[in-house]
């Protein structure tokens, strides 16, 4: 890790920063207070917190990119090499950004204009900035799209967002980011929606380019494991304000505050033991030779050229009371088997739940049995109608698959289950959208429970959320899973989780089970190349 003279003046120096939104007359809310900390040339400094901490609006301020009508800065100062950016004007600070300081936002999917092409996005700093030609600041950015690990780039920059992957995605942002070689970076979640390899491969990136330009990182981030990876010191937020401060070592092996010990305390634990499932255990469900494709179609008549195998030829055998973890990176074809498994989506080979086969029937046959397997999505905001209250979405099912039950019998059970998952009977009037993330997802995990499936599809149901509520859910699943006896099919590339929570894994790729076993069986003695690939680019193990 560098060492930084704490003589030499810092590049960006906040002190005492306090913003707060709203629009007047309406009373003000403070979102951040009492901010404080030095970043120097070539430094690496994470801000680290749970959602709603503060670390992105800290992180805007620098740029000023909140809205001008409802941000208010009602004290304290921000310096970038000596000049008070609070001062700026709006003209003074085009100047800024983009050249001095630069920003990867978390999705990048949102930040980049969908409507125009990559090349078209990429040149206008260099444009702007450095008074490049159009000719010279695009071969500019093909060379910088190459160094980023973009492959055939003189092809890719002219393409759009949505032809490219996340990772993709991702580099092309490092790339504008770092045109016009800014002092500062500001990194907001820059790998939370990637797969482990990509993470890896970002991460490592990311550090080359810092060390090649000399730059200063602010890393926003909720992962521990990668500010220890990466950073040189660390700012823990809370509610707004910095609890605690030190260079990496020190923090993470002398913790003082009781809410940085939470946060290291918020790593997954084993929840689950192989022993816990009998091999006379009976079968839930099993599945052979499952094959899915997807045609590809082309020319003016839009004929059939080929197939995309997003699952091919795949069998597994999931028991009773049992969870099979299901790895692999975007592609691998997780999520399509899940679909299959479950009937959601048509394909091929025999799926017996039960004891009866029914790959063979029909939509209509499939309904009964929709009840003893249900879906858990990663996204609780977009799959909760956001018009219906939560006693409407969790008792929209019973009504459906317990038609028998009084009004009374549905409430008493609607209590019941919000208990089961931390709920409380006040909240049934309220709406998705007035939830925290954790709490949408208790409410799509109850809206399912209380059906008594036999068998649950988890798909990625942990990604989005903060390590302690991440915890929190997973907790909760494992209990429930006890206490009703229900299998779980869990969708997700997090090796933590998955270790976790699993009895047995099977990892995917391109479509194929290239290995399965028992889950620490196969964490510790991994066979194939690309398990041991994944493992040793997952966050979690120290390097």
């Amino acid at each position: 890790m560098s060492e930084f003279k704490q003589n030499i003046n810092p590049l960006l120096s906040i002190r005492n920063l306090e913003v707060a939104f709203g629009l007047p007359p309406e009373p003000l809310t403070s979102v951040v207070r009492n901010i404080s900390f030095d970043l120097h040339e070539g430094q690496k400094l994470a801000l680290v917190g749970e959602s709603g901490s503060g670390k992105s609006v800290t992180a805007l301020s620098i740029l000023k990119l909140h809205d001008t009508r409802q941000t208010h800065y009602l004290h304290g100062e921000i310096k970038f090499a000596g000049q008070d950016l609070l001062s700026f004007n709006e003209d003074d600070m085009r100047k800024v950004r983009g050249q001095d300081v630069a920003m990867i936002f978390q999705e990048p999917m949102t930040a980049l204009n969908p409507v125009y092409r990559i090349g078209e996005q990429l040149i206008e700093g260099l444009m702007l900035h450095k008074n490049m030609s159009r000719a010279k600041a695009r071969a500019h950015m093909i060379e910088l799209l190459d160094r980023t690990g973009i492959i055939e780039p003189h092809k890719r920059i002219d393409a759009y967002p949505h032809m490219l992957s996340g990772g993709q995605r991702q580099r092309v942002m490092m790339a504008m980011a770092l045109a016009c070689q800014p002092r500062l970076l500001i990194a907001d979640e820059p790998t939370t929606a990637l797969d482990v390899t990509i993470q890896a491969q970002i991460i490592e990136l990311l550090e080359e380019l810092q060390k090649e330009f000399g730059m200063a990182v602010l890393m926003i981030t909720h992962d521990l494991n990668m500010v220890k990876r990466f950073a040189d010191h660390v700012c823990v937020m809370k509610d707004g304000e910095i609890v605690e401060q030190n260079n990496v070592t020190d923090l993470f092996k002398n913790t003082k505050h009781s809410y940085t010990q939470h946060l290291l305390n918020s790593e997954p634990v084993k929840l689950v033991s192989e022993n816990d499932i009998s091999d006379s255990a009976d079968e839930l469900i099993s599945a052979k030779n499952i094959r899915c494709y997807f045609p590809i179609k082309a020319g003016f008549f839009n004929r059939k050229i080929g197939d995309i195998k997003a699952v091919d030829d795949v069998s597994i055998v999931l028991k009773k009371s049992q969870t099979l973890g299901i790895v692999g990176e975007s592609g691998s074809g997780k999520t399509t088997l899940g679909m299959c498994l479950l009937r959601l989506q048509s394909c091929e080979g025999e799926i017996i739940l039960n004891g009866n086969i029914i790959s063979d029937l029909n939509s209509r046959e499939m309904r009964p049995l929709r009840k003893d397997i249900q879906v858990v999505f990663q996204d609780p905001f977009s799959s909760l109608s956001p018009r219906m209250n939560i006693k409407q979405i969790i008792e929209e099912g019973l009504k459906i698959h317990f038609p028998e039950f009084s009004i009374e019998e549905r409430y008493q059970r609607i209590i019941n289950i919000l208990k089961e998952v931390g709920l409380e009977e006040s909240m049934l009037s309220r709406y998705p959208h007035e939830f925290s993330g954790g709490q949408r997802q208790r409410i799509a995990i109850a809206r399912v429970v209380i059906l008594e499936p036999k068998l649950i599809l988890l798909d990625e149901p942990t990604s989005a959320l903060d390590v302690s509520v991440q915890k929190q859910v997973l907790t909760l699943l494992s209990n429930l899973q006890k206490k009703h006896n229900i299998s779980y099919l869990f969708i997700t590339h997090d090796l933590k989780v998955i270790r976790a929570m699993s009895h047995k894994v099977i990892v995917m790729r391109n479509g194929k089970v290239v290995e399965e076993g028992a889950t620490e069986k196969l964490f510790e003695n991994p066979e194939n190349s690309y398990t041991k690939e994944l493992l040793q680019a997952s966050l979690f193990r120290e390097q």
